[in-house]
């Protein structure tokens, strides 16, 4: 998600600059003013309350503008971020809008400010006045606007700075050379999005196969907590010999292993554009454990996607796998895959409960071939990607 706010005195051209970005990147715009007529012009609740206190003299305050804002934002689900056109405009708005982005999981990429001379504004909305017949645009009025935006927004302007997300751009010249100076901060400042899918599904529903896959195609790092535990035991490592007990009957291992495992692999791939989590997490407090892996890297989880399958065809798959040069220890008997099977029922189902509520469960039916089974998941991942970016 890419948050930014376009910042400047009246007459830097923000209205001209905020159209060309709202076409480049997908944005929502907020525009606290453009949003109050905007209510007020529908007769909506919010723009009658708004109404009411404009026509007895009075300013909307902070309360009734986050919740316009709220609203745009959520009735803009498409959108891949927001633009903020002249909000915030003092710090108490500032520090309102770091409380908004942080509900939203996001924060504010940066703050664009475009730097034009007193004199260049003036002689700019005294042309506007002549254009567009706006009666307010005088020269005193416009001095006195001027003044107030040095004033009140000052401030804000120093209250980014010191985050360091504030960075004025010269608003004279060419219309397109302002923009390619804007979008330059932008780039250079935008947070990396990573797309992180979890890839749950019964034994025998062809996570291993198709995980691969997905992450070579989509450029993503394929972390399968089954194969490194797998090649620790192949090394007879310590790690290897505590979990062999576990891995044979098919059972989890103690939390603290594959933890370790996913943080070495997620280090060793610092320039990932994000991973695919195979099998993992496997019960509820594992979950958790991956939220928490992944805030630590400054990332989250794009979505979760359940490969269903029946439990006929899973048993039929891993009954074949047994008899190829890639069964597991845990494929030996019926016994064996019955077990699993009802720990995937048990322990996982709680999992995937857990991604519905947090609206990033998806599905596909995992029953088909290799080739149609892969190409249901690359669409779900790249529908994935599209809605997270």
């Amino acid at each position: 998600m890419l948050n930014i706010a376009l910042f400047g005195p009246p007459g830097s051209g923000k209205g001209t600059q905020s159209k060309k970005l709202l076409e480049k990147y997908n944005l929502t715009y907020i525009s606290t003013g453009d949003m109050l007529r905007k209510e007020i012009a529908e007769g909506s609740s919010l723009g009658l309350e708004a109404k009411s206190v404009i026509a007895s003299g009075g300013l909307v305050d902070d309360e009734l503008i986050v919740r316009i804002i709220e609203k745009t934002i959520k009735t803009n689900t498409d959108s891949k971020g927001i633009l903020f056109d002249g909000f915030p405009r003092t710090t108490v708005q500032a520090y309102i809008l770091e409380g908004l982005l942080l509900k939203l999981n996001s924060s504010l990429d940066c703050m664009v400010s475009l730097d034009v001379p007193d004199q260049e504004l003036i002689e700019r909305l005294l042309l506007r006045a002549k254009t567009s017949g706006r009666s307010d645009d005088t020269l005193d009025v416009i001095k006195v606007r001027l003044q107030e935006y040095e004033d009140k927004t000052k401030p804000v302007a120093d209250f980014y700075d010191k985050k360091g997300k504030y960075f004025p751009v010269n608003g004279v010249g060419d219309i397109d050379t302002i923009f390619d100076s804007i979008v330059d901060v932008i780039e250079k400042n935008r947070k990396k999005e990573f797309a992180n899918i979890v890839l749950l599904g019964k034994p025998g529903s062809g996570k291993g196969t198709q995980g691969k896959l997905l992450a070579d195609t989509h450029k993503l790092v394929y972390i399968s907590t089954g194969q490194m535990l797998r090649n620790e035991i192949a090394k007879d490592s310590d790690i290897g010999r505590l979990v062999k007990p576990f891995m044979d009957k098919g059972e989890i291992v103690p939390d603290e292993i594959p933890i370790k495992l996913i943080e070495e692999r997620i280090e060793a791939n610092p320039n990932a554009n994000g991973f695919i989590f195979k099998g993992f997490p496997r019960t509820i407090p594992q979950a958790y454990i991956l939220d928490g892996l992944l805030q630590r890297e400054g990332m989250k989880l794009s979505g979760m996607i359940e490969m269903k399958v029946s439990m006929l065809e899973a048993v039929k798959r891993l009954s074949v796998r047994s008899k190829s040069e890639r069964a597991r220890p845990y494929d030996e008997t019926a016994e064996l895959i019955v077990n699993r099977q009802e720990q995937y029922r048990e322990k996982t189902q709680p999992v995937i409960d857990y991604y519905k509520k947090q609206d990033k469960y998806h599905a596909i039916k995992a029953d088909g071939n290799e080739k149609e089974v892969f190409e249901s998941l690359s669409e779900m991942v790249e529908e994935i990607c599209k809605t997270n970016y």
